[in-house]
C-alpha cells in the first residue's frame, strides 16, 4: 500500500497509565494499523481492551498524568502527530480529525443551545461570519435529520437519539478527513441505532471521510466496516479485511466473540460465552494474554511473547496455532 493512500498510520503505539505509587496500567501495548482514505476500520474488543485510549492518543487527548504515550508514532497524512505542537493539534482537532464520543449526555453543554455549540466548532476552524456559520449549522442539522428550527433548543429538549445526531453534526461540521466514532450507538435503542449508522454511512460517502469505528458489536462491524482490528488486553490479536475476519476467523478470542453472538452458529442451541475475565492491565501475564481463557492453550503459549503471523494476504493473527500454519 503506497503511503499516499494511507490517511492514518499507527506504528508500535504503547500507552500506559502511571498512577503514583501503584503498578502501571498497561492500556495499549505495541499496536500498529493503517487506515486508507475513504475506508472504515472497525476496532473491536471488550471493555478495557484499550480501544478508547487509542482514539484519545490519535487526538493527543490522553490525560497526563497519569496517562503517558511511551513509544510509537501516529502519522496523519504523513505527519507524526506525537511530535506536533499543542497549537497545531488544536487546529487539527475538529477540522481534520473529529471524534464522536460514546455518551451524548456528557458531550453536550447543558447551558448552550445545540445550534450555538455546533456553530462554535465552525467558527473555530473556518473563517466565516456568524450569519454564515448559522447557515452552515442549519445545513448540518438538516443533514443529520433534525429540523433547523431547533437551532435554539437546548440539549435537555432532545431525546438520546437526537442528542447523538447533534454530536454527529458537530463532529462533521468541518468535513473532517478522519472521523473517530467511539461506540457511537451504545446509548441508543436498536431502531435508532440502525438509523444513526445508516446516516453515518451516507455522510461518509458524501464527505469522503475515513472512519475509525470503535465498537464491541460485530453486527455493526458487518454493516459498516471494510477492515477489522480485534484487540485484547491492549494488543492486536487479529486483523484483516472484513471478509477474512468473518469467513476465516482464526484467533480463539475472535471465535469466542462470534460464539457469544445470537445466530452466529445456527446449529448450536446455546450461546458460548468466553469463560473468565480479561487480565488486569496492571498485572498482565507473560506470553499470550488470552491463555487463561483459551481452550487451545499450551505451555508454549504462556512461555513467550507471541507475534502477529500473516495467515493469508493482509490477515494477521497473534496465536501459536497460526505460527504453525494449522488453522482451527
Amino acid at each position: 500500500m503506497s503511503d499516499t493512500e494511507k490517511i492514518l498510520s499507527i506504528k508500535d503505539l504503547t500507552v500506559h497509565y502511571l498512577p503514583p505509587e501503584e503498578p502501571a496500567c498497561k492500556a495499549v501495548n505495541g499496536v500498529s494499523f493503517d487506515i486508507r482514505k475513504g475506508e472504515t476500520l472497525g476496532l473491536v474488543g471488550e471493555t478495557g481492551a484499550g480501544k478508547t485510549t487509542i482514539a484519545l492518543s490519535i487526538l493527543r487527548l490522553v490525560q497526563s498524568p497519569p496517562g503517558k504515550i511511551l513509544s510509537g508514532s501516529i502519522e496523519f497524512n504523513g505527519e507524526n502527530l506525537l511530535e506536533a505542537s499543542e497549537a497545531h493539534m488544536r487546529k487539527i482537532r475538529g477540522s481534520e480529525i473529529s471524534m464522536i464520543f460514546q455518551d451524548p449526555m456528557t458531550a453536550l453543554n447543558p447551558i448552550d443551545s445545540v445550534g450555538d455549540q455546533i456553530a462554535e466548532v465552525v467558527h473555530l476552524h473556518s473563517k466565516c461570519s456568524r450569519a454564515e456559520a448559522r447557515i452552515k449549522v442549519e445545513e448540518m442539522l438538516e443533514l443529520v435529520g433534525i429540523d433547523k428550527s431547533r437551532y435554539k433548543d437546548y440539549p435537555h429538549q432532545f431525546s438520546g437519539g437526537m442528542k447523538q445526531r447533534v454530536i454527529i453534526a458537530m463532529a462533521l461540521a468541518c468535513s473532517p478527513e478522519l472521523l473517530i466514532a467511539d461506540e457511537p450507538t451504545t446509548a441508543l435503542d436498536v431502531t435508532i441505532q440502525a438509523q444513526v449508522l445508516d446516516m453515518m454511512n451516507d455522510l461518509k460517502k458524501k464527505l469522503g471521510s475515513s472512519v475509525l469505528l470503535i465498537t464491541h458489536d460485530l453486527g455493526i462491524v458487518a454493516e459498516m466496516c471494510d477492515k477489522v482490528v480485534v484487540m485484547y488486553a491492549g494488543q492486536v490479536v487479529e486483523m484483516g479485511d472484513k471478509r477474512s475476519i468473518f469467513k476465516h476467523t482464526s484467533h480463539p478470542y475472535t471465535k469466542g466473540l462470534f460464539g457469544s453472538l445470537p445466530g452466529a452458529f445456527p446449529d448450536s442451541d446455546r450461546l458460548k460465552p468466553i469463560k473468565g475475565l480479561m487480565p488486569d492491565p496492571a498485572a498482565l501475564p507473560a506470553g499470550c494474554k488470552f491463555a487463561d481463557r483459551c481452550e487451545f492453550c499450551t505451555e508454549q503459549c504462556r512461555a513467550r511473547e507471541i507475534g502477529l503471523t500473516e495467515v493469508s494476504e493482509g490477515h494477521y493473527v497473534r496465536c501459536v496455532l497460526a505460527e504453525g500454519g494449522n488453522h482451527h
